[in-house]
């Protein structure tokens, strides 16, 4: 029963995808509280404590007033929180195109196959490397997605022999390298993925482009 379940949530809005294979779209955010990790890059500390409790009917009765087809499930790392396993399947059963974005340092094994995952491949430069679950990369599906984000020329080469280590490429549609926002160049970025040649998807955050650095998405 859906009246039973609840989660802690530091917000709930409705925004452009900044990232991934939805970028630009129309999309509702539910941001988890909490997170195991403190990626040194980290835009979203703000949602590691207080938020407040939502039972799971009140989270769906609010991501119905904004009419939109995507919903995407983030944080912090909602992983962290058991229910967020039935809010995913929940929303799928309404009909929604569900993702979740996830540092990967939690399983993935019991998310719904319906849910598109954002698997966020921790970087050496990201102070959490070492918590990267890769116990995850063969559960991945075709739909799902592998994101990099790198800070300098040694987070390129570690993610590049990460790619070709597991031939991620052959594993999800999409492989996301993304500059962190203001310490790499985007052009640097885009010069070193065509000098190599590499099967990646460059990205950059669309929501610090439109509204900049303090507007989350």
């Amino acid at each position: 029963m859906t009246a039973s379940v609840s989660l802690r949530l530091t917000e709930i809005f409705h925004s452009l995808q900044g990232e991934a294979r939805s970028v630009g779209r129309p999309t509702v955010f539910i941001r988890l509280t909490g997170c195991p990790l403190r990626c040194l890059y980290c835009d979203t500390a703000y949602a590691f404590e207080g938020g407040q409790q939502h039972s799971l009917d009140s989270i769906l009765a609010q991501v119905a007033e904004y009419g939109a087809e995507y919903v995407c499930v983030t944080g912090g790392e909602p992983l962290a929180q058991p229910a967020a396993l039935p809010l995913m399947q929940a929303l799928c059963d309404k009909g929604y195109r569900v993702s979740i974005e996830t540092s990967g340092a939690m399983s993935i094994a019991e998310v719904d196959e319906r849910v598109s995952i954002v698997l966020d491949l921790k970087t050496p430069a990201s102070g959490e490397c070492d918590r990267n679950l890769y116990s995850n990369l063969p559960l991945l599906r075709g739909k799902d997605q592998v994101k990099f984000v790198i800070c300098d020329r040694g987070d390129y080469e570690w993610s590049k022999s990460m790619v070709q280590m597991h031939d991620l490429v052959a594993c999800v549609d999409d492989v996301l390298f993304s500059p962190s926002f203001e310490q790499l160049p985007a052009a640097t970025l885009a010069e070193w993925v065509l000098e190599d040649r590499l099967r990646v998807r460059m990205q950059m955050q669309l929501h610090k482009q439109i509204w900049g650095e303090e507007k989350g998405r």
